[in-house]
């Protein structure tokens, strides 16, 4: 089982169609933090994430009130949990966001600045996935993601995706919204498995976890069969350590004991069968391990605050909304 993989699907990654910006200096853009646009972007979606591609030019982009990062062509960065932030063509600027942008049909192109030398090309994109009752790959990751361009040091085929994106959305065919978003959701993932490369020695996290050989093994077990009554005795014995080093090693390096992890993680792959409305409460309740729809109920509602039926009840509410 590929861990990463599986959590993407279950957390319901959608990738968005986008916008192109041209913009010639001085010139400076701000967002508002993702919840205040999410529903106008992408209904129905419970967590936005935004992020920019430089095409052409250079430029600076961070959080509001922090310290930007310069970025150039074939830099992408990303903000996972929807922060505030400004994008302009000189450190320090800033502006009112700009919030006609989202009643907007999407994809458009819109021109910024006052037509001075410095010019640069920026895409801006979008992804909703879910983040309740339990995201462990949102929760790991940082509040930017930024991605550098180094031309002949084996960028893979990054590059190459934005090329094929910007020509898909110059060309305007039958079928191009659901191919931009398509390739989105590829551009981000390919953005967190170099982020899952180039993380320092002695980080923490699940990312962290999923790149350890016990913990990542754990990890693969667990999603592959999250029905099964795992024990902490059994899952050391799989990925050959001791019951008290594994215990110890993976409460260090996920944040959190095994069978803690586990439960949270049912209850995410429950709350995905529940919001696609083809199996009953009972019938989620085996498929996450419970031969108890009582049970199941009552650690559903402690973790998610309301039963499953009023959570199905309320995504389908939001899913017709988005519609």
């Amino acid at each position: 089982m590929d861990t990463l993989t599986d959590v993407l699907r279950t957390i319901r990654l959608k990738g968005a169609i986008f916008f192109t910006v041209d913009a010639s200096s001085p010139w400076v853009a701000e967002a508002p933090a993702a919840q205040e646009i999410a529903s106008a972007i992408m209904p129905g979606v419970e967590h936005l994430i935004e992020y920019h591609v430089v095409t052409k030019g250079t430029c600076w982009c961070g959080i509001v009130g922090e310290e930007p990062v310069q970025l150039s062509a074939g830099d992408v960065i990303v903000f996972p949990h929807g922060d505030p932030h400004v994008i302009s063509s000189a450190p320090g600027m800033r502006a009112a966001p700009n919030m006609d942008l989202v009643a907007r049909q999407l994809p458009f192109a819109l021109t910024l600045g006052a037509g001075g030398p410095q010019k640069v090309n920026f895409v801006c994109g979008f992804l909703g996935c879910d983040a309740r009752p339990f995201n462990p790959l949102l929760e790991t990751l940082p509040r930017v993601l930024h991605v550098r361009s180094e031309p002949g040091k084996g960028d893979g085929w990054l590059p190459q995706l934005i090329r094929f994106t910007l020509s898909e959305a110059e060309d305007k065919r039958p079928g191009g919204d659901c191919v931009l978003a398509r390739m989105s959701e590829l551009m981000f993932i390919e953005v967190v498995r170099r982020h899952l490369e180039t993380l320092p020695p002695g980080q923490t996290g699940w990312l962290a976890g999923l790149r350890d050989g016990y913990v990542g093994r754990a990890l693969a077990l667990l999603h592959n069969r999250p029905a099964h009554a795992w024990t902490l005795d059994e899952l050391a014995h799989e990925v050959g350590l001791s019951r008290s080093a594994f215990a110890e090693r993976f409460n260090q390096l996920a944040g959190q004991p095994p069978m803690q992890y586990l439960a949270q993680w049912r209850m995410q792959v429950a709350a995905r069968l529940l919001s696609d409305g083809n199996s009953s409460v009972a019938e989620v309740a085996l498929e996450v391990g419970y031969d108890s729809d009582a049970a199941f109920s009552r650690a559903f509602k402690k973790l998610v605050g309301m039963p499953p039926a009023a959570w199905r009840k309320r995504q389908v509410t939001q899913t017709s909304h988005g519609r």
